[in-house]
């Protein structure tokens, strides 16, 4: 059986039922809104983030209408922050299929992106759901002020660890540990179990994304996004950061030249590549990998044991291990 079904097994039955009630939400009454967002149903991804609300409701209480509305709302707003990167980043490709920007264009692509923004909103306050709201708008917040850092990032010839780990945890590890922070929130008032989850799934978000870092300097493509992109974007991630750091200052200087070049081959490539491995970048990566996932096993001990806090932990191993 795949990982990530294991995983879902002790909320199996409310992320069936929640994948129609989401679908129920996004209606519209025009006929060009209803083809995309069937489109985006039909190409829907794991719904990693709905499992992280569903499973973080049940480790610390019971699944509820909150914890609906919760995975509900952090949908919406990932669906919305995905159309929109692909828009920012020029992107054609999502999940191996067109884009929504690829398909209608980006005013349309930017459009749908805040139709679905502002559902959540709406949503949220018919349901008078303020905390999340406030728990989803602040992971928003983040989420922009992490884009705009790496941008502004990607225009200097280098870049810190301690600036690279600001960037990620607002850019991509915010949403994950607003999923654990809103599922604690559904189901318990306990201020300190919501602290708890939402570090938990902090370090976890963290794991997620160097994890992606790692993939972008795979030989083979084994997800959902062209290898190499990183590099060709000129982003600085943990892998040549460490690589860098470990090489010396002539050979540092020629792969800065190839990567700030904007005739970037296959052959340039390569030897980024290569240089990487050669430096001990993705060595010394794992290493991190593995800190982050125990620190987030460190959380998941404090509490009683059950069905949820098993597949907690086995994501926390997920995110480190999987292969796309």
């Amino acid at each position: 059986m795949d990982q990530l079904e294991i995983i879902k097994k002790p909320v199996k039955a409310e992320i069936a039922e929640f994948e129609k009630y989401f679908k129920s939400k996004i209606i519209s009454s025009v006929p060009l809104l209803d083809i995309i967002t069937n489109y985006i149903l039909r190409r829907k991804g794991k719904l990693i983030r709905p499992l992280l609300v569903f499973l973080s409701a049940k480790l610390v209480g019971e699944v509820n209408k909150s914890t609906y509305s919760a995975a509900t709302l952090i949908e919406l707003l990932h669906t919305a922050t995905l159309i929109h990167d692909d828009v920012v980043d020029e992107s054609y490709e999502r999940r191996n299929h067109l884009s929504i920007n690829a398909i209608w264009k980006s005013k349309v692509a930017v459009l749908v992106g805040d139709y679905f923004l502002s559902t959540g909103l709406l949503f949220s306050i018919a349901e008078n759901e303020y905390k999340l709201l406030e728990s989803v708008s602040r992971s928003v917040k983040d989420m922009s002020e992490g884009e705009l850092l790496q941008i502004q990032s990607s225009n200097k010839a280098l870049i810190d660890i301690d600036n690279y780990f600001n960037i990620i945890k607002k850019k991509t590890a915010s949403l994950i540990s607003t999923c654990t922070l809103c599922g604690a929130q559904s189901s318990t008032n306990n201020p300190e179990l919501h602290e708890k989850l939402q570090q938990f799934g902090m370090f976890v978000g963290i794991a997620f994304q160097i994890k992606d870092d790692v993939f972008d300097y795979q030989q083979k493509g084994l997800i959902g996004k062209p290898i190499g992109n990183d590099i060709k974007e000129k982003k600085y991630t943990l892998p040549l950061i460490l690589a860098l750091k470990n090489a010396s200052s002539k050979e540092c200087k020629k792969i800065i030249r190839n990567i700030n070049t904007n005739d970037f081959s296959k052959l340039k490539f390569n030897e980024v590549v290569q240089f990487v491995i050669r430096n001990n970048g993705i060595i010394e990566t794992e290493k991190y990998l593995l800190d982050y996932k125990n620190k987030a096993l460190d959380i998941l001990r404090s509490f009683p044991d059950n069905e949820a806090k098993k597949s907690l932990s086995l994501f926390a191993e997920f995110a480190i291990n999987r292969n796309k």
